[in-house]
Parts: C-alpha cells; structure tokens; sequence
C-alpha cells in the first residue's frame, strides 16, 4: 500500500500500525526525515530497539532481554524478495528500508505494494502542493500569519527538497520581526 509521506510528517495522529515500510526516491532529506518520523512512532509506543542490518538474507529473529520487538533498519539493504518478506511477516518486529530509486527497486516495490502489511513511502522533490500544506502547517505550528502576497512568493522562491524549505522556513520566522513581510526577509 502507498501512502503519502506528508501524511507522516505532518499529521501527528499519522497511524504506524504495519510491520514493513519502503522508502524510497530521489529526495534523501525526505526519506530521513520519514524514517526518523517512523522510528520516533514506533518507539514512543513500545520503546523498540534500533538495528541497523545491510541483509535481509542474513536476519534472524533474536528474542530481546528487554524488549519484545526491535525496529530493523535497512539502507540499500539487500535480498529483498518474496521468501524473505513473508520470513519477516511472522515475526513481531518492524522493519524499515530506505531505497534510493533504481530500476531495481521496481520489482520490489511491487512486491511491498501488494502486501498487506507494508507502506511503499515515494520520496521525491517537493511540488506545489506539497509546499503549500508544508507552509501552511508551518505557520500554524508557529502562529504566526503571513501576507497572501509574501505565502505566494515563498512557495514559488523556497526550495523543492524538503531540508532546505524547512531550513529556509526556520531562518524566517525566527526573524525578530513583529510583522513578517517581503521587506524584513
């Protein structure tokens, strides 16, 4: 199932309920920031441990002392296939994969798409809209209100990859300015 990544970011009710999330894209900052986002989920509910792997061939499920699942990170992990997914299904742990986009990854995203229990996270740079409902979430995390005029001109100046926008959006609203507008930025 594909879900949008501004759903995890910017909805703090964002649900996290499956077992498997793909990350993948041509946006790096993005697709930290949503695995960042889904660990911090996960760990705010059951307090996982964090384990880093490079192959899923190699996994095996180890009981914790401590702990009742664990929280598997994969960056360009490989043997990511169809034995190997339903091998990870039945266990009680959560893994993350983060992906950068190659027609490789085709194939396996198809096979995240299909499960039930996987979300398929496309990372790639910011459109219109997407910096819109960043801006606009922005401004109200921040209370403050902008001029139409100057909400306009910083969706179409602010940059398209996600760590710069925010990045640039933090630099202006902490101007000490009690107005902000075109001029004070």
């Amino acid at each position: 199932m594909r879900i949008d990544p501004l759903n995890i970011l910017l909805n703090s009710n964002s649900k996290t309920e499956k077992k498997i999330y793909y990350i993948s894209g041509n946006e790096t900052s993005l697709m930290e920031k949503i695995s960042k986002k889904i660990i911090e989920m996960h760990r705010e509910i059951n307090g996982n441990v964090v384990v880093k792997i490079d192959t899923l061939e190699n996994y095996i499920d180890e009981v914790g002392l401590f702990e009742e699942r664990k929280i598997y990170l994969g960056k360009n992990c490989k043997g990511i296939n169809e034995k190997n997914i339903n091998k990870i299904q039945n266990t009680k742990n959560i893994f993350v994969f983060i992906n950068e986009n190659s027609q490789k990854n085709k194939s396996i995203k198809n096979l995240f798409i299909k499960d039930q229990n996987s979300y398929v996270i496309d990372c790639y740079e910011l459109n219109k809209d997407s910096k819109i409902k960043i801006l606009n979430n922005f401004l109200k995390s921040c209370d403050k209100k902008i001029s139409q005029d100057l909400f306009w001109v910083l969706i179409d100046k602010l940059d398209n990859r996600y760590a710069f926008l925010i990045d640039s959006l933090t630099k202006i609203f902490d101007l000490d300015q009690k107005e902000i507008n075109l001029e004070n930025i």
